[in-house]
Formats: structure tokens, sequence, C-alpha cells
């Protein structure tokens, strides 16, 4: 779990960095993806001997890459802000015809650090929760026999189930 979580750390500071650079809009996105990724991968070194062992440790590996993406955000933030700055920001809101009032450059600072401290936060239980999904499907393919799938409970028309009720 701490390899999969450090391994998604490390991609979730650069690609949340990256995220931030163009649009921080899409960093959801990419919480998503590092999320399922590093709940599988955690899964797969795990290897869980219950699905919701599964499920914690791909919760936890999940937390802790999106714990990385949070400071490739707050990084990333203060780039962007250097190179829009307010004036910037205040010219492209009237250009979209936002109304805006008159702001001070601290205030700027204030709402654009505190609107990405706040999507880091809530990435970092999109990355938690589908952290939970990765592991519990890696669960499904690898379980507790750590072969190449995990032996599951006859189904309902399996042969020995059948052959059982038949009395052969």
């Amino acid at each position: 779990m701490l390899k999969a979580g450090g391994i998604g750390a490390a991609v979730g500071f650069v690609v949340a960095l990256i995220l931030t650079l163009i649009t921080p809009c899409c960093n959801p996105c990419g919480a998503l993806l590092i999320g399922v990724g590093v709940g599988i991968l955690a899964a797969f070194w795990e290897r869980p001997s219950t699905s919701g062992d599964g499920a914690l440790k791909g919760a936890q590996a999940g937390a802790i890459a999106m714990a990385g993406g949070l400071v490739g955000e707050m990084i990333g933030a203060i780039l962007n802000g250097i190179v829009m700055g307010p004036e910037r920001a205040a010219q492209l809101a009237r250009q979209l015809g936002l109304p805006l009032e008159d702001y001070s450059p601290a205030q700027y600072w204030a709402y654009m650090l505190g609107g990405n401290c706040c999507c880091a936060l809530m990435n970092i239980l999109l990355g938690a929760g589908l952290g939970t999904v990765g592991g519990l499907i890696g669960y499904q393919i690898w379980g507790k026999t750590g072969g190449a799938v995990a032996e599951s409970e006859p189904s309902l028309y399996s042969p020995d189930r059948i052959e059982t009720e038949q009395g052969g």
C-alpha cells in the first residue's frame, strides 16, 4: 500500500502540477484515474485476503497518492498566480462577462490558494473513493490465492453444483 501510494504520489504531483498550470478544472479527472490505478496497484502488491481488505488498501493508497497531488496543485497554483496575476485575472473575468468587483492582490491570492486547496482536498476524497474501487477490482482479479485469477465461490450454474443436485 505504501509502495503504490508513493508511486501514485509522485505521479499525482506531476499530473496535478501540469493540470493546474493548464486549467485547474481538469484536476478531478486526474484524481479519478490515479485513484483507480493506485488502488489496483495496491491490491496487486498486497494480495488482500478479503474484499474489505482490498478496499481499505486501495483507499489508503488513493489518499496517499492524492496527497502528492495536493502538493503539486498548490505549487501549480502559485506558479499560475505568478504568471496570470490579479490584473490579468480581472481582465479575463471582464471578457467573459462575469460580474467583478475590485479586489486587492491579497484577496486574489487568498481566493486562488483557498480555492485550489479546497479542490485538492476534494481530490484526496475522490482518490480515496476511487482507490477503494480499484482495490475491489484488484481483489476480484488477484484475490487471496495470489494466482493470476482469484478463485470464486461456485456459481449458480457451475458443473459441480449441477452434479451434486442431480445426485451424480
